[in-house]
């Protein structure tokens, strides 16, 4: 199949787009003239190129190739840019740094497929396409988490996670490092958090639907400074790393390592090997509170990112309705029971957040009312999502029935084991609801945005995770940049934007022919 001109094939597709005649050719005597504040976005251009093309790309004062940083281009925002190249040369435009970076990623998707090639590529003429773009995004949270809880990724591919939500101008990086299956975050006050909560006696690979495990260890964790370098490289290509650290539910990893959190600190418990919801949860002494007020003091030490997520969602009451002290500080507190220990534990933690100068991130969960500073991610209803923004709060699109990309992305005998329930294709993903919840431009404006989610308890390794992940992410990514020229039309140009992958040797074909879907078993997640 003939593919597409690339500037045909744009994903996400630009506000603004104009094509004209003519071809402007990167070889090895084109130089860039660079700004004062276009540096950054001058050395990512370089980074990104060299691996195919062998450009250099060195700085001249007269190359014909322009970045420019201009802070009286208002209209472009924070992360808008003007690209403008005719046979002569290319004009790279932005107010502030992070639009620079957006149109690095836009040169980079006009070049020839093989441009993403990770090793060179002979032969090919690097040409850019004579194009007139103006260009900004719709949503500014644009987003993608990954579950490195269940099964760890080394940071090493975290990078790569995060080159490929630059190539789609997605901007937050949701760190999953928490949740019964293990602990991933180091803590220099709990070492034993890693330790002992980093590693489980199984991995959890089994049969979709099933609850059978391998029987083989697994385990790891990261070192601050790999973090730190993490952040920084996120950085350098415009993403934020939002680091997930859960309470007051999903919490085994840590009880495993310090049973005196929990509502019976007399009782042992292993990290957990099971996937669902776990009934164990922390419990509500002063000394808990001041264990994960010291855990956010260290998680805000190395992510800089002005959002930190304190997880929230599928907590059971079980225990603490059992618990005299549970009950006793729910007396305590005024509250009329155990159950609103719940938000009342999120509230603590949020407070301690908001002092610190952060923004705290909650799933959004059945009956449990947030502080207003809580920015809320609605995962089981829309509806959950449209309430919040009309008590307040900011808002990010979480759907599972659009943006869980741990269930199957079609159904087929030869799919990869995956969560068992509903299947998100490709069209669903498209169709995320980003509808404001009322006209009022004021609720409006509290919705940020949407993020794809991977949960990864049948997802070990790396290919699995790109396979789940594309193309549905690449529909996300359209959507929530500017997403209004309609499915046929994104359709058309993911065809070209798969070529793309394949440079980059992602995974992505369509999935098998149809076969039933296993019934959901567990929890939503």
């Amino acid at each position: 199949m003939e593919l597409p001109r690339p500037e045909l094939a744009l994903v996400p597709r630009p506000r603004r787009i104009s094509t004209r005649s003519g071809r402007f050719r990167l070889d090895g005597t084109t130089r860039l003239r660079v700004t004062p504040g276009a540096e950054a976005a001058a050395e990512l251009l370089r980074t990104l190129l060299a691996p195919a093309t062998g450009l250099r790309l060195e700085a001249a004062a007269d190359g014909a190739f322009v970045l420019a940083l201009d802070p009286a281009l208002t209209g472009l925002g924070d992360e808008g840019y003007g690209l403008t190249v005719s046979p002569k040369g290319a004009l790279l435009r932005a107010a502030r740094p992070a639009g620079l970076l957006r149109g690095v990623q836009t040169v980079r998707q006009l070049l020839p497929y093989d441009a993403l090639s990770e090793r060179p590529v002979r032969g090919v003429p690097w040409e850019l396409p004579a194009v007139e773009i103006t260009d900004v995004p719709r949503h500014p949270w644009r987003g993608s988490m990954l579950d490195v809880a269940r099964h760890f990724q080394p940071v090493s591919y975290l990078r790569r996670y995060v080159d490929l939500l630059a190539l789609h101008k997605l901007n937050v990086f949701h760190l999953h490092l928490t949740d019964d299956q293990g602990w991933r975050m180091p803590v220099a006050a709990y070492p034993r958090l890693t330790e002992v909560g980093g590693r489980r006696s199984e991995s959890m690979a089994g049969p979709a639907g099933s609850d059978r495990f391998d029987g083989v260890p697994h385990g790891g964790s990261y070192t601050r400074a790999e973090l730190r370098q993490l952040v920084a490289y996120a950085a350098e290509r415009g993403v934020t790393v939002l680091p997930e650290t859960g309470v007051p539910g999903h919490v085994r990893a840590a009880l495993a390592a310090h049973p005196e959190l929990g509502t019976d600190p007399a009782r042992r418990l292993d990290v957990w090997t099971h996937w669902g919801v776990c009934e164990n949860v922390l419990g509500t002494d002063d000394h808990v509170l001041d264990f994960f007020r010291t855990v956010l003091d260290e998680v805000m030490d190395v992510f800089p990112s002005p959002y930190v997520h304190i997880g929230g969602d599928e907590c059971p009451t079980t225990e603490w309705e059992r618990s005299p002290a549970a009950r006793a500080r729910a007396a305590r507190e005024g509250l009329p029971g155990p159950r609103a220990l719940h938000p009342w534990f999120i509230a603590r933690m949020a407070g301690h957040l908001v002092r610190a100068g952060r923004h705290p991130v909650v799933w959004a969960e059945n009956g449990v009312t947030l502080p207003l500073e809580c920015t809320v991610m609605s995962w089981r209803e829309p509806g959950h999502g449209h309430a919040a923004a009309e008590r307040g709060h900011q808002v990010v699109r979480t759907d599972h029935r659009a943006t869980y990309f741990d269930y199957a992305r079609g159904h087929g005998t030869e799919e990869p084991p995956g969560q068992p329930g509903t299947v998100v294709d490709l069209r669903a993903v498209y169709d995320v609801d980003l509808a404001p919840p009322t006209p009022d431009p004021r609720v409006a404006s509290r919705v940020l945005g949407a993020q794809g989610q991977l949960w990864t308890e049948f997802v070990p390794t790396p290919e699995h995770i790109e396979y789940l992940t594309y193309p549905r992410l690449c529909a996300l990514a359209e959507r929530v940049w500017d997403g209004t020229s309609g499915w046929r039309d994104f359709t058309a140009r993911l065809a070209g934007h798969r070529a793309r992958l394949d440079a980059l040797n992602v995974p992505h074909a369509d999935p098998p022919a149809t076969a039933p879907v296993p019934p959901r078993v567990g929890g939503v997640r």
